[in-house]
């Protein structure tokens, strides 16, 4: 199971380099806290083109990840681990979301089934890295951003397979498969 981390987990900040300003979306840790109970791992991949744009360090995206298990850890959940991707867009990397090395690189870490696994993100980026490895695919927009969301995922003729209003209910319709 992989899950997208700004705008999916948390608020996206632009560029969130201060794990003390981090906050975790109301349902995440009852959502991943359900899905762990039903046997998936919970691996978060997540593009952080800030690293190579000098704008934080590997150690920031690292003090954000640990914050990130402190506070889901109040509501009993956690992820198991974290991935993310270093490059600006135009380094054309093999990892970068839509591109899908980071998702194979946590799958064969952790022996992970793309048919009976899922993505859950907030942009067509994750859909579009889902759709290509043949995973169910999940959008979450952040709140407020239901109609940019639509609007972006519509620009790139993108249809996920499940649309829900918040972590929580995702981690359901997957429990589901849909």
């Amino acid at each position: 199971m992989f899950v997208d981390r700004d705008g999916t987990i948390n608020p996206d900040l632009r560029y969130l380099a201060d794990a003390a300003r981090l906050e975790v979306f109301l349902g995440v840790a009852e959502g991943i806290r359900l899905l762990r109970a039903h046997g998936y791992r919970v691996l978060c991949t997540t593009n952080q083109s800030g690293i190579e744009r000098d704008y934080y360090t590997h150690a920031d995206v690292g003090a954000i990840h640990h914050r990130v298990n402190e506070i889901l850890a109040g509501g009993g959940a956690s992820i198991d681990a974290f991935y993310y991707c270093p490059h600006a867009p135009e380094s054309a990397c093999e990892c970068r979301k839509p591109a899908t090395g980071m998702l194979e690189k946590a799958a064969l870490d952790w022996n992970v089934d793309f048919a009976g696994s899922a993505i859950v993100g907030d942009r067509s980026l994750d859909v579009e890295a889902g759709e290509s490895i043949g995973l169910l695919t999940v959008v979450v927009p952040p709140p407020g951003h239901e109609a940019s969301v639509e609007a972006e995922l519509a620009s790139r003729n993108i249809t996920p397979d499940v649309r829900a209003s918040g972590f929580l209910e995702a981690a359901l319709r997957i429990l589901t498969r849909g």
